[in-house]
């Protein structure tokens, strides 16, 4: 049997977004109102750091590239988009509806300076990639230890 961490928040988020899928379904039928702009949930992001660059994984299964949308500013990545619901099945002809739909934003501060002109992102089995090499004053610096006044 695996351990699992239990995330009481991670409940109450579900929830919250259960009660707003409740409302748009039953005030907007399908629409979502113009002004809303909150996001309604946010794909798991991965962050890690080599000597050379800054790597973030995002989760985002069933969407398209054109669905989504990364911009850089100052020092500030953010990934926006929107998973829109299959028109192809009628509502009324689902037993469970448990994926999150609509738009999310994240703003992920970055703990290092990157090359802003050479970030790239690519898309894998639902996960997007977005590589930003470090720039060069924020790469480690190796630095040599002398000896002096040793022995002879």
């Amino acid at each position: 049997m695996a351990i699992v961490r239990w995330d009481p928040f991670r409940d109450l988020m579900n929830l919250q977004d259960e009660v707003n899928r409740l409302f748009r379904r039953s005030f907007f039928r399908g629409a979502e109102p113009a002004s809303e702009t909150v996001a309604t949930w946010a794909p798991a992001i991965d962050m890690y750091e080599t000597d050379e660059k800054l790597t973030v994984e995002v989760e985002l299964p069933g969407l398209e590239a054109k669905d989504v949308e990364i911009s850089l500013e100052d020092d500030v990545l953010r990934i926006r988009g929107e998973r829109r619901f299959s028109s192809e099945v009628k509502e009324e002809n689902y037993h469970r509806i448990e994926r999150a739909y609509g738009m999310f934003e994240r703003s992920i501060p970055l703990p290092r300076k990157v090359d802003e002109e050479k970030v790239s992102a690519t898309v894998s089995d639902g996960v997007l990639k977005i590589e930003m090499p470090k720039v060069e004053e924020a790469k480690p610096k190796k630095i040599p230890i002398k000896v002096e006044g040793g022995k002879k």
